[in-house]
C-alpha cells in the first residue's frame, strides 16, 4: 500500500512538472513591441488563444449562416433579409474578436486610439471617400433599400444586385458585365429598385399606324399580342393607350405587367415581332415618315408641261 501511495504521488508530481513545463513554454515571450510608454509582450499562450478565438468566430459566423440558410429554405426568411442579417452578424462578430484579441494580449482601445490620433487625422483626411462607403453600406443593409437579387438601375444602366458589402455593390448587368459601384453613390444619388415592391412592374410598347387604320382593330390586336406572351401578367391585364394623332401616324402604346424585370427587353422585343405579324395578317400598316407639300399659288412662269421648271429651262 505505501509502494503504491508512492507511485500515485510520483505520477502526480511528474504530471505536474509537465504541466508546469508546458505553461513555462507558453508563457515565453515571441516577441516584444511598444506603443507610447507601454511595452507589449506577445507569448505562445497568446498564439493559441488568438487561434481559438478566432475559430470559435469562424464557428459562429458559419452557424448564423446555416441557421439563416434554413429559414431562407422553409419560406420563413426571404433571401434579401437573410443575406442583410448575415452580413451585419459577421461585422458584428468579427468587430468584437478583434476587440478581445487586442484587450487580451494587453492593448487597450482607448490607449491604442490616444496613442495613433495623429494617424487616425491623417488616414481621415486621405480615405474620406472610403469611409463614406463604408457608412453607405452599413445604411443599405440596416434599411434594406437593396437587397441582393434586386433588379436596380443606376446611370441608365439596369443590373441584378449580387452583392452588397461594407465597401462596394456588386451588380450584374443584362450584357453579364460586373460593376462594382461605391455604396456611397447608392445613397446619395437617385436609383430605380426596380423589385423593391415584390410586385409586377408596367412596361410600355410603342407603335404607330397609318391614317385610315381601324383604332379598334389595332387595340384588339395588341390586346393578342400580349396576351399570347408568356411573360406578361394576366393580372393586371395590358390595355392600349391612344397616345395622339402624330405627323405621320396614329399613335399607341401597349401598356403591359410583367415581373421579368431583368430580361424585360427581350420581351418587349418578342411583342414587337408579334405586332408586326399580327399588323401584316391583319392589313394594318405601319408607316414610315413622310410629307406632303402643297402649293397654293405657283408662278405659271414657272411651269412647263405640269411640272415645275428649272432654271436651264428658263434660260432655253
Amino acid at each position: 500500500m505505501r509502494a503504491q501511495a508512492q507511485t500515485e504521488v510520483d505520477t502526480s508530481s511528474t504530471v505536474a512538472k509537465e504541466a508546469a513545463g508546458i505553461i513555462d513554454f507558453l508563457s515565453k515571450d515571441i516577441f516584444t513591441f511598444d506603443i507610447g510608454d507601454n511595452t507589449y509582450r506577445f507569448t505562445y499562450l497568446n498564439v493559441v488563444m488568438i487561434v481559438l478565438v478566432l475559430a470559435i468566430t469562424r464557428a459562429s459566423i458559419w452557424f448564423v449562416k446555416r441557421w439563416l440558410q434554413n429559414r431562407v429554405n422553409n419560406s420563413k426568411l426571404d433571401k434579401g433579409k437573410a443575406y442583410a442579417i448575415t452580413q451585419i452578424v459577421t461585422y458584428l462578430v468579427w468587430t468584437i474578436a478583434i476587440v478581445f484579441i487586442l484587450d487580451y494580449i494587453g492593448i487597450k482601445i482607448t490607449a491604442l486610439l490616444l496613442g495613433s490620433t495623429a494617424l487616425f487625422v491623417g488616414l481621415g483626411l486621405g480615405l474620406q471617400d472610403t469611409f463614406k462607403d463604408f457608412v453607405a453600406g452599413f445604411i443599405i443593409l440596416m434599411e434594406r433599400t437593396m437587397t441582393v437579387g434586386d433588379v436596380v438601375e443606376v446611370d441608365n444602366i439596369v443590373g441584378r444586385v449580387l452583392e452588397v458589402g461594407l465597401r462596394t455593390t456588386l451588380v450584374q448587368t443584362r450584357d453579364d458585365i460586373y460593376l462594382i459601384i461605391p455604396n456611397q453613390k447608392l445613397t446619395s444619388e437617385n436609383v430605380i429598385n426596380w423589385s423593391q415592391s415584390k410586385r409586377v412592374t408596367r412596361f410600355a410598347v410603342d407603335v404607330g399606324v397609318a391614317y385610315g387604320s381601324d383604332t379598334r382593330k389595332v387595340e384588339r390586336l395588341l390586346i393578342e399580342a400580349a396576351n399570347e406572351h408568356s411573360m406578361v401578367a394576366k393580372n393586371p391585364e395590358p390595355t392600349v393607350h391612344f397616345g395622339g394623332f402624330g405627323d405621320s401616324s396614329l399613335d399607341f402604346s401597349l401598356l403591359f405587367y410583367s415581373n421579368n424585370l431583368f430580361r424585360i427587353e427581350k420581351v418587349k422585343s418578342d411583342l414587337r415581332f408579334a405586332i408586326d405579324q399580327k399588323f401584316r395578317d391583319n392589313n394594318v400598316t405601319i408607316p414610315f415618315p413622310q410629307r406632303d407639300l402643297w402649293v397654293k399659288d405657283w408662278p405659271k412662269d414657272k411651269l412647263r408641261h405640269g411640272s415645275v421648271a428649272t432654271d436651264e429651262d428658263q434660260q432655253e
